[in-house]
């Protein structure tokens, strides 16, 4: 068995497994556990949602703007008029 395959298995193993523990920790522990259990699953899922937001605007606030359009239009002309005054100059002294 590759590892691929390998580590499909023990992913679908654990799964199963934790699918089977957090029945038996909502259905068969008690309501108190039962509670628990719910207050955690939805904590975890609004602090990943909330993390992955804050990711997002640290990103966005922390990230310099991108030059504008008119900047980047008049490097390249530049770097064109260089390019083709290195030509000419090339094309008059082989000549």
């Amino acid at each position: 068995m590759n590892r691929d395959k390998a580590l499909g298995f023990l992913m679908l193993v654990g799964s199963s497994v934790g699918v089977i523990f957090y029945g038996v920790l909502l259905f068969s522990l008690g309501e108190a556990v039962s509670l628990l259990t719910l207050q955690v699953t939805a904590f975890s899922a609004a602090a990943s949602i909330l993390g992955i937001l804050a990711w997002i605007g640290y990103a966005l606030a922390t990230t310099p703007p991108p030059k504008p359009i008119e900047e980047i239009e008049k490097e390249i002309e530049a770097e064109l008029k260089g390019l083709e005054e290195t030509e000419t100059k090339e094309e008059s002294s082989s000549t």
